[in-house]
């Protein structure tokens, strides 16, 4: 059985963990706990060298990156409901990953910093480091909202792991910002609503 390594407080934990419900995956939590620093002792870099959550065993194969647990994840599951072998399906939904991992994520992050983490350590918000990321945060969701005025998830009519990787972070956003901070792309925010009622469900699982 797959074994994760994960803490749900965490963006990419839970997105590992919302697809791998969607996927029908069996699989071992095993809980690592972020803010008392677990992911930086010997015994988990032994499993990632990164020190970073998630992580995933099968056997004696250790894999990290949270979009490669889901496409792993995926292919052992059996299925290509959310994750088509079908050539050009699957690299339009490999593109997806990348470009969340590479550039979407790393965009919402700074609204997670400012309004999530900084208020856990009790300082205050920085309204420029928000007001500098802004107009690339509305960029990359005008991106989401073109493609999803075409079509009802990101990669055809069915939910993938696409979906689930892009949701992740922009459902930090989205509950991080004051409602006056909040980016107004209807398509975007509305797929990533999609993709997050399986975020929510998972979270109501515990």
């Amino acid at each position: 059985m797959l074994q994760v390594y994960l803490d749900p407080c965490t963006v990419n934990s839970r997105k590992v963990l919302a697809g791998l419900d969607l996927l029908g995956t069996q699989y071992e939590l095993k809980h690592i706990d972020y803010f008392a620093g677990a992911h930086k002792e010997p015994e988990y870099l032994a499993i990632n060298p990164n020190g970073a959550v998630p992580a995933a065993i099968d056997g004696d194969f250790a894999l990290s990156e949270s979009n490669a647990i889901l496409q792993y994840a995926a292919d052992l599951s059996g299925s290509d409901k959310h994750y088509p072998k079908d050539l050009k399906q699957r690299a339009d939904i490999n593109r997806w990953l990348l470009w969340e991992a590479s550039t979407w994520f790393p965009s919402c992050y700074v609204y997670l910093v400012e309004y999530v983490v900084k208020p856990l350590m009790n300082a205050e918000p920085d309204e420029a480091v928000i007001d500098k990321e802004a107009p690339n945060w509305h960029r990359l969701a005008g991106i989401l909202d073109v493609r999803l005025a075409k079509a009802k998830w990101l990669v055809g009519d069915n939910v993938t792991i696409a979906d689930i990787a892009v949701a992740a972070p922009m459902h930090s956003a989205q509950v991080a910002a004051p409602a006056a901070q909040r980016p107004p792309q209807s398509q975007a925010l509305d797929g990533g609503c999609r993709a997050n009622a399986v975020l929510a469900e998972n979270a109501r699982r515990g």
